[in-house]
């Protein structure tokens, strides 16, 4: 294992070259820090700056293209900028969430590294005061063939099962993806979903001088030390030996500090509260005083330390868990601790805040360091780093060349392949119903919580399509939002926001950078255009080893309303001889498609085309018909097309489909496994034909008619039939023989 000796030596030791590139900063970066200090830091004090500093928590080369998201609307409460985003359901109600990413810790040490994921982004949205209701996760994995794969995958999958489960908050929807392109960089997205009062939501800005600066929770260690720092790098062969960078989870832990914090806030005690997550102590103290122009001054040796003679370097950069930062109203010391003693967990009063507007940090009653923390905050590096724009031609693939199959041999060849198989032996090590309030688990669009003792409901999910991204950054920034606004309409939700976790590579080089300020670019189209706003969210960049960069794979975890909960809809069948009516229509796009990287290999060309009218009016449309109850079942279409998106209606029921051949479009695989947007497959009583038809003519709505529903068989006329137990079965064999 490589030594780490400077994470242990004297703070008076001289700055080296080599100290400065461990400490991940650059020597230009080094210089700005002299300048801003007028005198060269201690190595307590470079150490501070290389925890602020990175790319983990500056945001240093995202921050000037972030700032162009569409984050406004009548919905947003909290947008950017705070633990989570915040969002108004009515009646008093918000609900608070956030996604990030904890990549390079879990390929490093897949259980603690996901588990420590999910610990991370729950006390951000308990932060703010709500109580967690849900968890979901997206999570990319290499090849199933890689040598490291299947263990990884174990790994992050108990990781993620054994946090939640064992805090009990349920985890209901997800997404598990495999690629070459992540062999060396899994990617491991967890996302928060919490219910609060609108009157009891809490911040993180920093108020009033000589307030009580209070440590909550575990006591510190010194694991995670430089964890953001190594976060905020690329993998190369050393990175097994980066294990001692990786967090440490105890969620019964968390469970109590979850608890007793929600307790302290039910009266008037706290001014702002934060996690400590990346950068521990360091980014809390910092962020809490920035927000409140505020300088903020700690005493070290009252910090609660699980391990012997820690120093003030290791304590102020250690990422132990399950601990917050806490700035109380006078006089409420006494009544707050008497809460967290009886939760069983470290109350201490580490400092106060100040008119210095200085991080000081005193040891044995010596000042050890001191620094202005617009230095760390407002004058972190901020860069607006060239980037290249994507070219790619489009090119039409003539089928007409490649090997002939069937359309029954292509169906089965994409539903046992390991991203569409199904993945209930990964949600089934969750648990989905604890708290009671679970409407619908996974293995729908989008899984649905109940609001407590209310009929009102809100639905999540979330999403990623990494290939539209690499192949055309702009079309799949779009996209991956408007599958996710399509996933919230199918379940009977109206879309009310998103969070978003930016998985990059290494942004010095121009085309990745060029990847992400286009995906942002249609990110931000498709936002507006839907008044989808994003209200957190995170940047992970170097995910790549050795100078090879990941896919481009923003995944978006969205949030939508059901002001009045009848009865969950889904997309399975729910009785024979209803009618099927696609809406939207079909061009027959076969590139990036399914269809032909499952059964040709060809991973070539541009992406659907995206055509936001059309998403918007056929969304809004179909939601008018869920709240006037005509409709059964529904289904958005996306990988794998029209057939993927029939086949899986049928799996999930006791009931199969009979589809007609269609008249107009020649090509039948072009029909059945084009990935055209903006469309629905939806199952209505045939007595409700006649009234779903005038609404969808009313509002201009391109529809078919493509055949109905029966017992026990999937079938297009002259092309196929397949019994449910053999879909399913299909459907399943990837895993089995896994």
């Amino acid at each position: 294992m490589e030594s780490t000796c400077f994470q242990v030596c004297s703070i008076k030791m001289k700055i080296t070259n080599q100290i400065i590139e461990k400490h991940g900063l650059k020597l230009e970066e080094f210089k700005n820090i002299k300048k801003l200090l007028k005198r060269e830091p201690n190595l307590l004090e470079l150490g501070i700056f290389s925890a602020m500093w990175n790319e983990h928590c500056s945001y240093k080369s995202s921050r000037v293209h972030l700032k162009k998201l569409h984050t406004k609307g009548k919905q947003v409460i909290q947008g950017p900028g705070e633990n989570a985003g915040v969002i108004d359901i009515g009646d008093n109600d918000a609900i608070v969430f956030k996604i990030e990413s904890h990549n390079h810790p879990s390929y490093i040490e897949p259980f603690q590294g996901a588990a420590t994921g999910v610990g991370g982004i729950l006390r951000d949205v308990f932060t703010m005061g709500a109580r967690p209701i849900a968890l979901l996760n997206s999570i990319h994995f290499g090849s199933p063939e890689h040598s490291k794969t299947k263990s990884l995958l174990n790994g992050v999958v108990s990781g993620i099962g054994g946090y939640g489960n064992c805090i009990g908050i349920p985890t209901v929807a997800g997404e598990t993806k495999f690629n070459e392109t992540y062999n060396e960089n899994i990617l491991v997205n967890a996302m928060a979903v919490g219910h609060v009062k609108k009157d009891k939501i809490f911040y993180s800005k920093a108020k009033g001088l000589n307030k009580s600066v209070v440590y909550v929770g575990s006591k510190t260690g010194r694991d995670g030390i430089h964890g953001a720092s190594m976060a905020s790098a690329e993998f190369d062969e050393s990175s097994a030996g980066k294990k001692p960078t990786v967090q440490v989870g105890d969620p019964f832990t968390e469970k109590l500090l979850m608890e007793a914090c929600l307790e302290l806030m039910k009266d008037n005690s706290i001014i702002s509260i934060q996690d400590m997550g990346a950068a521990g102590l360091t980014s809390s103290s910092v962020e809490m005083a920035s927000k409140g122009e505020l300088g903020i001054e700690l005493e070290l040796d009252k910090v609660p330390c699980r391990e012997e003679n820690m120093t003030p370097y290791e304590m102020m950069l250690s990422e132990s868990q399950e601990r917050m930062l806490i700035i109380l109203e006078d006089k409420k010391e006494q009544k707050a601790k008497k809460i967290f003693d009886k939760w069983d967990l470290d109350f201490v009063v580490i400092g106060r805040t100040t008119n210095t507007n200085n991080l000081t940090l005193k040891f044995n009653n010596k000042i050890v360091g001191e620094i202005p923390i617009e230095a760390l905050a407002s004058k972190a590096p901020v860069y607006d780093r060239q980037w290249i724009k994507k070219v790619n031609k489009k090119k039409e693939i003539n089928l007409k060349d490649l090997k002939k199959i069937k359309i029954e041999e292509a169906l089965i060849k994409i539903l046992s392949s390991p991203n569409h198989s199904n993945k209930s032996w990964v949600t089934n090590q969750y648990d989905q119903s604890v708290m009671c309030d679970t409407v619908q688990k996974s293995g729908s669009d989008a899984a649905i919580i109940r609001i407590h003792n209310k009929d009102k409901a809100i639905a999540v999910t979330v999403d990623s399509s990494a290939n539209y991204c690499k192949s055309h950054p702009i079309t799949g920034g779009k996209q991956v939002v408007c599958e996710n606004w399509r996933n919230l309409i199918t379940v009977g939700a109206k879309p009310l926001a998103i969070t978003n976790c930016l998985n990059f590579g290494n942004p010095e080089n121009k085309e990745v950078m060029g990847e992400f300020v286009e995906c942002l670019q249609g990110i931000k189209e498709a936002c507006e255009f839907l008044g989808f706003p994003v209200v957190s969210g995170n940047v992970s960049f170097y995910n790549g080893t050795n100078n090879k960069n990941i896919y481009p794979t923003p995944v978006i975890g969205g949030v939508g309303l059901i002001k009045k909960l009848s009865y969950p809809l889904n997309h399975s069948f729910k009785k024979e001889n209803n009618i099927l009516l696609l809406i939207g229509k079909t061009f027959g796009h076969l590139e990036q498609s399914c269809f032909l990287k499952e059964n040709y290999s060809i991973n070539e060309g541009m992406p659907p085309e995206i055509n936001l009218l059309n998403e918007k009016n056929n969304g809004e449309t179909l939601i008018k018909l869920i709240e006037k109850n005509l409709i059964l079942s529904s289904h958005d279409i996306s990988n794998g097309g029209l057939i993927t998106a029939l086949s899986e209606m049928s799996i999930s029921s006791n009931y199969g489909a009979k589809i007609q051949k269609p008249k107009k479009l020649t090509n039948l695989f072009k029909y059945f496994f084009g990935e055209d947007q903006a469309r629905y497959i939806i199952e209505i009583d045939t007595d409700n034909l006649p009234k779903v038809e005038k609404i969808l003519k009313d509002n201009n709505i391109y529809y078919e008619n493509i055949g109905y529903t029966q017992k026990k068989y999937f079938e297009i006329e002259g092309e196929l039939r397949i019994s449910n137990k053999d879909l399913f079965k299909i459907n399943n064999e990837w895993y089995n023989s896994y």
